[in-house]
C-alpha cells in the first residue's frame, strides 16, 4: 500500500481515541474532496481503477477467505442466524463473482457525461440533460462482505466518492476487501478518500453518516428491516430503500406445469437469505390439485417448511395452518406460505394488500393475463415466466447492483450505474439574449 495520506492519519488519529463523530466528520471531508476529483476522471481512469482492484482481489485471495473464516467462526460463537451466515459467507466462487463483477463494471458505457433530449427552443438555444454523478454515497449494509466491492465499484464508475459501513460480523472481511480497494486505487493514482470503509464496529459512525448532508448527498442501506427503518426515520440526507422483500409467484391456470414446477421451486430454493427469494406461492384453484402435491414433493427434497390456506391444506396435509402474519413475512429461510386462489383478480389483491412492492411474477401462456399483470402489479420488478431470483443487477446487466430500490422517485428497482446519477440541464447559445 501506498504512505498514508494526511486525512487518513487524521482520521486514524481521532479513531484510536474513540472520537466517532470527528473521525466520520474526517472521512466526510476526504469524500467531499475525492468526489471533486472523480467528476474530472475519465472512463479510463476509473476502468483502470477497477482492473487494479481486480488483480489485488485476485492477488489477496487466500487473505480474504481467511479473514472470512475468522467472521464466521465469531458469527456462529454468537449465535447468528443460518441466512445471515449464508449472506457472511465467501468461497472461491463467490470471489470469482466479485472479480467477474469488477469487469463487468468496466465494460460497461460510462453513463457520466451523457447528454440527451437536446432539442431547439423558439429563441435559437438547445436544451438538453447532461448525467452527472450523485456526489458522495453513504452505504449501509450488513453481513455480505461481497457488498463492499460491488458498492466501491458501482460508486466509482459512476463518479461519486462513497463511504462504506459494513456490519460488525463481517469486519475482518471487509477491512481485507478494503485493502484491495485502497491498494487498486493508489494503483492508478485516485485519492484514497474516494472509497472508503468504515474502520470502526461502534454503531455511533451509523448515527454521524446520517447526520452529514454537508458531505453525504445520499444514503443507501443495505440489511434488515430494522436497519432500513432505523435509517428512513432518523436520516437528514435522502435515502434510497427497500425495507423487505415479501415475492410473489402466482400460477395462472393456463401455465406450462414443467415451467411452473421449476420456477416455483427455483425461486423458494435457489437462495433462502436474499430478498429476491419467493416469500408466498399463489395457485390458480383450477389446477392447485394437480400442480400442489408434484410442488410439495420437490420442496420436501429441500426440507422447505409449508404454511398454508384452508384450500391448500386440503390438498396438503403436511402444510401448517398458515396465519395472517404468514402472508406479511418475509421469511429469509426455508419456509413457504401457499395460497389457493380464484384467478388473477385475487392474486393481484392479495399481492397488492401483502406484497412490498419489491418482485412479483406469474406464470402462464395467456398474453393477455401477462399484460395485466406487468400493468396492475406495482412492484420495482414484474416477472413473466421466470424466477423472482432474476430480479438483481447482475442479471440485468447492470454488472452488479448497490441495492434494490422499491421507491418511486429517482430510483427503482435493482439501482445500478444511471441509478447512482442524476441529471443537470445545459444550453448550448450562440449568443441569444432574452428579450
Amino acid at each position: 500500500m501506498s504512505a498514508s495520506t494526511p486525512f487518513q492519519d487524521e482520521a486514524h488519529q481521532h479513531l484510536i481515541a474513540g472520537n466517532v463523530p470527528a473521525y466520520m466528520q474526517a472521512l466526510g471531508q476526504a469524500a467531499r474532496r475525492a468526489a471533486s476529483e472523480l467528476r474530472r476522471a475519465d472512463t479510463g481512469l476509473k476502468n483502470r481503477a477497477l482492473m487494479a482492484m481486480a488483480q489485488r482481489l485476485t492477488e489477496a485471495r487466500a487473505k480474504i477467505l481467511d479473514a472470512n473464516t475468522e467472521d464466521l467462526q465469531r458469527g456462529r460463537e454468537n449465535g447468528l442466524e443460518s441466512a445471515l451466515l449464508d449472506r457472511l459467507a465467501l468461497n472461491d466462487a463467490r470471489i470469482d463473482a466479485m472479480i467477474e463483477g469488477l469487469q463487468q463494471v468496466a465494460g460497461l458505457p460510462d453513463p457520466v457525461g451523457e447528454i440527451g433530449d437536446m432539442r431547439y427552443r423558439p429563441s435559437g438555444i438547445q436544451v438538453g440533460k447532461m448525467r452527472v454523478p450523485l456526489g458522495v454515497i453513504g452505504i449501509i449494509y450488513e453481513s455480505r462482505p461481497n457488498v463492499t466491492l460491488e458498492a466501491a465499484s458501482l460508486c466509482l464508475k459512476s463518479g461519486n466518492a462513497c463511504i462504506l459501513r459494513g456490519g460488525s460480523e463481517a469486519s475482518q472481511s471487509n477491512a481485507a476487501i478494503s485493502a484491495c480497494i485502497q491498494t487498486g486505487l493508489a494503483d492508478v493514482g485516485l485519492p484514497a478518500g474516494s472509497v472508503q470503509v468504515v474502520a470502526t464496529t461502534d454503531r455511533a459512525a451509523v448515527g454521524e453518516m446520517i447526520s452529514m448532508p454537508e458531505y453525504v448527498d445520499v444514503i443507501i442501506p443495505r440489511g434488515g428491516k430494522s436497519l432500513i427503518e432505523r435509517i428512513s426515520r432518523d436520516a437528514r440526507v435522502p435515502v434510497i430503500k427497500h425495507l423487505d422483500g415479501v415475492c410473489h409467484v402466482y400460477i395462472d391456470t393456463t401455465a406450462d406445469p414443467a415451467k411452473a414446477l421449476a420456477i416455483a421451486v427455483n425461486a423458494k430454493t435457489h437462495r433462502y437469505g436474499t430478498c429476491n427469494t419467493m416469500e408466498t406461492l399463489l395457485v390458480d384453484a383450477p389446477i392447485a390439485d394437480l400442480l400442489l402435491p408434484e410442488l410439495a414433493r420437490a420442496y420436501a427434497e429441500h426440507e422447505v417448511e409449508l404454511r398454508g390456506c384452508q384450500r391448500t391444506q386440503a390438498l396438503l396435509p403436511q402444510a401448517a395452518a398458515a396465519e395472517e402474519a404468514d402472508w406479511y413475512a418475509e421469511y429469509l429461510a426455508p419456509v413457504l406460505a401457499i395460497k389457493v386462489v380464484d384467478g388473477i383478480d385475487e392474486a393481484i389483491a392479495h399481492i397488492e394488500q401483502y406484497g412490498s412492492h419489491h418482485t412479483d411474477a406469474i406464470v402462464t401462456q395467456d398474453y393477455s393475463l401477462a399484460r395485466r399483470f406487468m400493468a396492475e402489479v406495482d412492484s420495482s420488478s414484474v416477472i413473466v415466466n421466470a424466477s423472482t431470483r432474476f430480479a438483481d443487477g447482475f442479471e440485468y446487466g447492470l454488472g452488479a447492483e448497490i441495492g434494490i430500490s422499491t421507491d418511486k422517485l429517482h430510483a427503482r428497482g435493482p439501482v445500478g450505474l444511471e441509478g447512482l446519477t442524476t441529471q443537470k440541464y445545459v444550453v448550448f447559445g450562440d449568443g441569444q439574449v432574452r428579450e
